[in-house]
């Protein structure tokens, strides 16, 4: 059995799906909600059993002996959320918890971490796997702090300060999209977002740049199509296949928002007509103008399978999903 928290969200219940579709049996750690969106990324799964997170922890030191696996996924995933002591409770303590219980039970250990880690890109944005580098970056915000926060606590471990799991991957997510992502609301992808803009309006809304050096619109962003992020995931899970370490997943080439919307604008045979609207108050000084994921660690270590390209992946999500009656896998 594979155990996946977050595993009815966005990237987490396509893995899942990936799982099941193996024939590999699952249980997801996750809370559902009282609308009717979340489940129904979890429809054609079959669970072993569905926990809820807060017994997390008891459920897999009762299940340890048939535990092939642990994914996570699960944690505040809101770039703007304000509660600092939520996202400890969500995001730091169970992430520890889980680690030392790998460590101690001999379980492999893949979990999420974010491109949000980096921050400006003032240092770039290198998978070093080292204190140096690692205590240079300054995320934006306190989820990215919180993800930051544990890639620190992997790499003390991993150096023999405390107890590791024999295998563990972190996988650092650039900017994910694809079908499963429409409950996360105003942290859907921009993708997501501007379909539904264009189709119920015509035209899709941008963010304009307040910095120089960006136009409006041609702000950067290594867009990821999420079907890359579940082949990285299984490769990470095998010990077979990979090495432990913390790695960027990315596409490898950073795009910008308007590309991707005169990609959507493409798919639906219509004629692009972007308005650009004003940062919001809340992300000023916490915007990112360009990630882009290096991927050199993430080949040396095993990992060879070509990532999507944006036309490519949109293509898929728009074609296949989008514009069908059933958007979830």
């Amino acid at each position: 059995m594979y155990v996946i928290t977050g595993g009815a969200g966005f990237i987490g219940s396509n893995v899942a799906a990936a799982l099941d579709d193996a024939g590999k049996k699952i249980a997801i750690v996750d809370v559902l909600g009282k609308d009717d969106c979340k489940w129904r990324n979890i429809a054609k799964r079959r669970l072993v059993d569905l926990v809820r997170p807060e017994e997390g922890i008891a459920f897999v030191e009762a299940n340890r002996s048939t535990i092939e696996g642990i994914v996570h996924m699960g944690a505040i995933s809101t770039t703007t959320e304000g509660d600092v002591d939520a996202i400890v409770a969500n995001n730091i303590r169970p992430s520890i918890d889980l680690w030392r219980f790998c460590a101690t039970q001999g379980i492999p250990f893949v979990y999420a971490s974010s491109a949000a880690t980096y921050g400006d890109g003032a240092f770039g944005f290198d998978d070093q796997f080292d204190e140096q580098y690692l205590a240079r970056l300054r995320p934006l915000n306190a989820y990215a702090w919180s993800k930051h926060v544990f890639d620190r606590f992997a790499l003390r471990s991993a150096l023999g300060d405390a107890p590791a799991p024999p295998h563990w991957v972190g996988l650092k997510f650039f900017n994910v999209y694809g079908p499963n992502e429409y409950h996360k609301g105003e942290q859907r992808s921009v993708a997501a977002k501007a379909h539904e803009e264009i189709r119920a309006q015509g035209k899709a809304h941008l963010f304009k740049s307040d910095n120089p050096d960006y136009a409006d619109g041609a702000q950067l962003r290594d867009f990821v199509w999420v079907g890359d992020c579940v082949a990285a995931t299984l490769w990470a899970l095998d010990p077979k296949q990979s090495q432990p370490g913390l790695y960027n997943l990315g596409s490898g080439v950073a795009r910008s928002f308007r590309d991707m919307a005169e990609i959507i604008f493409g798919e639906l045979g219509l004629a692009p007509q972007i308005e650009f609207i004003d940062l919001p108050e809340n992300l000023a000084g916490k915007y990112q103008y360009r990630t882009c994921a290096s991927l050199e660690r993430l080949r040396a270590a095993g990992f060879t399978q070509r990532t999507t390209s944006l036309e490519d992946g949109l293509r898929r999500y728009v074609r296949n999903y989008l514009e069908q009656p059933d958007r979830h896998r």
